[in-house]
């Protein structure tokens, strides 16, 4: 009728030659994920700004979108990437372009790391290295919303023989008893312990109940030989430790 094949598209009449370009033609941003993906390969993350990064992480959870503004709302609202790393999944799914998909890709970074930190602490010495305990520590505890007490149990040596969760709570208070720890030391052969607890908070000073606790359980367990060697509150702003500011 019209010499051509015509097709209607969008409300539109087109030829089949210009409706076909139309379809091939590619989103911008598909070329941009090639590029942050080639530049990963090639360098790792050296010349990466941090959304650039998290953009990254997200185009293997949302396939069909750009997702640079998503990136950079969540830098914009949790302040960085260890902001972003210890948001828990209902923070990461209020923001807009984040989904459950999404979130739990990140939440499963934050694991991954704390594994991999958890793995370093082995046949290490602790009683030299607080900073890697602080660091599986943040890890494994910051985004938790409730105060939650874990022990990591050590050999002679000083190197990790396990760790566990013992006992959680509030947003700002865990009652530990001395004898659960020792009974649970006791079970793990354990010669030394390192203490740790959050604050949900966000701070990591100790409060007059954790100087108190502390002082129970050091004199507890010392009746059975068994040392602590330090006690290490985190929380998002950081961590403190008894051992380096002299309260062990």
């Amino acid at each position: 009728m019209y010499g051509a094949w015509w097709i209607v598209f969008h409300g539109n009449i087109c030829s089949n030659n210009q409706c076909n370009a139309f379809m091939n033609d590619k989103p911008d941003y598909l070329g941009h994920r090639k590029r942050l993906r080639e530049r990963f390969q090639k360098a790792g993350s050296d010349g990466f700004q941090d959304y650039e990064l998290i953009e990254l992480l997200l185009t293997y959870a949302i396939p069909r979108k750009d997702v640079k503004p998503v990136a950079k709302e969540l830098i914009k609202c949790f302040g960085g990437l260890s902001g972003i790393l210890d948001a828990n999944h209902k923070e990461l799914v209020k923001i807009h372009g984040m989904g459950a998909i999404s979130a739990t890709l990140i939440r499963l970074v934050k694991e991954l790391c704390a594994v991999y930190l958890g793995e370093r602490m082995k046949d290490r010495d602790l009683l030299s290295s607080p900073q890697v305990v602080a660091d599986f520590a943040r890890m494994k505890l910051t985004e938790i919303p409730h105060e939650s007490f874990m022990i990591i149990y050590l050999n002679t040596r000083n190197e990790v023989l396990k760790y566990e969760v013992v006992q959680e709570g509030t947003l700002d208070h865990a009652v530990v008893y001395p004898r659960r720890i020792i009974e649970r030391a006791l079970s793990h052969h354990a010669s030394g312990l390192v203490l740790v607890h959050n604050h949900p908070s966000g701070h990591c000073r100790p409060s007059n109940e954790d100087l108190s606790l502390t002082r129970d359980i050091v004199e507890a367990v010392r009746m059975i030989n068994i040392r602590i060697l330090d006690h290490i509150v985190v929380g998002r702003e950081g961590y403190f430790s008894f051992k380096e500011n002299s309260l062990l």
